[in-house]
């Protein structure tokens, strides 16, 4: 994985942390540094999120940086965008990115274009944190991945983060961006474990995909949950198929280099994202790749998604529409 830290040539030090204990250092690390960063969402308080995610963050730097706000998107979201034009910098969380549409007029008609509209003489440094992905039996209105609408916007950054260290590192790059990025996060790897930098000058670049593990044979773009699908995948496969796996990290600014230079060697390429297939995140990565790879293929680009669905309330249904290895698998035997 590709980073930026300050700190010496020497290998760096990690600890093994889950997924959820990487945002919340994350999120430690940038309020201790910059008294202007503070975050506010529902539950974020007293209760530590409703994943646990913010945990005891109130304990320790209080309640004027860690707000508790009524269930009201679009006025704590219009709140946000004061607040960063102010001089703050706010870390807003959406529980469910299945509600962020209650706010989107403050994301995309204010926060998106604020500083165009402004000639370039405001900064809009605001974070927003939200949970997306099925999984859980949580029902439609709570298991939608929406990323792309929003990778799909000018104004907007996108992020969505597939491993601990990927998700400390883009936060923390995210908190420090001046314009608006939006960290989305599968709620199905809060508990994935993963060696995570200690370094407090540890971030990744937004725009910076990561192969995370090399291969000769096909090409696996993944994100989120999918990235840890695919890994074990490639290991099963060792030995008779050689897989590649790219961490895609950000969905905008993507990292078109490294897919592109990843298929030139495979030939071969399976896109694995859990939004939903039409117009969206598979899309956009064919897209590049064939504008830029075309004669590389050696046969035709795979998707692996969520078909154009909701997302079922029973179990067995559930798991019937959400992807996983399986289903890259299949792909992956398809053009292999």
């Amino acid at each position: 994985m590709s980073t930026e830290t300050s700190s010496g040539s020497g290998p760096a030090q990690t600890e093994e942390m889950t997924f959820r204990e990487a945002i919340r250092l994350a999120l430690r690390e940038e309020m201790e540094r910059d008294e202007d960063v503070f975050m506010m969402g529902e539950d974020v308080g007293k209760f530590g999120g409703v994943f646990e995610v913010t945990g005891d963050l109130v304990e320790d730097f209080g309640e004027t940086r860690v707000r508790d706000t009524p269930i009201s998107e679009a006025g704590f979201m219009g709140a946000a965008v004061g607040a960063a034009a102010t001089g703050t910098r706010p870390v807003v969380e959406i529980m469910f990115a299945d509600f962020i549409g209650v706010c989107s007029e403050q994301i995309i008609n204010q926060m998106a274009k604020n500083r165009y509209m402004f000639g370039g003489k405001t900064e809009m440094p605001v974070t927003i944190r939200t949970t997306e992905g099925g999984g859980m039996g949580a029902a439609s209105q709570h298991s939608g991945t929406l990323h792309t609408w929003f990778a799909h916007f000018p104004g907007v950054l996108a992020v969505a983060p597939g491993s601990p260290a990927s998700a400390k590192g883009l936060l923390k790059s995210a908190i420090r961006s001046n314009d608006p990025v939006i960290v989305f996060e599968n709620k199905m790897i809060y508990e994935q474990k993963g060696e995570v930098p200690l370094d407090e000058d540890f971030t990744i670049p937004i725009g910076q995909a990561s192969v995370e593990r090399e291969g000769e044979d096909v090409t696996v773009v993944a994100t989120q949950r999918m990235v840890g699908e695919s890994l074990e995948l490639a290991e099963q496969l060792d030995g008779q198929t050689s897989v590649e796996v790219i961490d895609l990290q950000s969905l905008y600014p993507l990292d078109t280099d490294t897919l592109v230079e990843s298929v030139k060697k495979t030939g071969r390429l399976v896109i694995a994202d859990e939004s939903p297939l039409s117009y969206g995140t598979h899309a956009e990565v064919a897209t590049r790749v064939m504008e830029n790879a075309f004669f590389s293929l050696d046969a035709p680009v795979q998707r692996v998604g969520v078909a154009d669905v909701h997302i079922p309330f029973s179990p067995a249904l559930e798991q019937e529409v959400l992807p996983d290895g399986s289903d890259v698998e299949a792909a992956i035997n398809r053009i292999v």
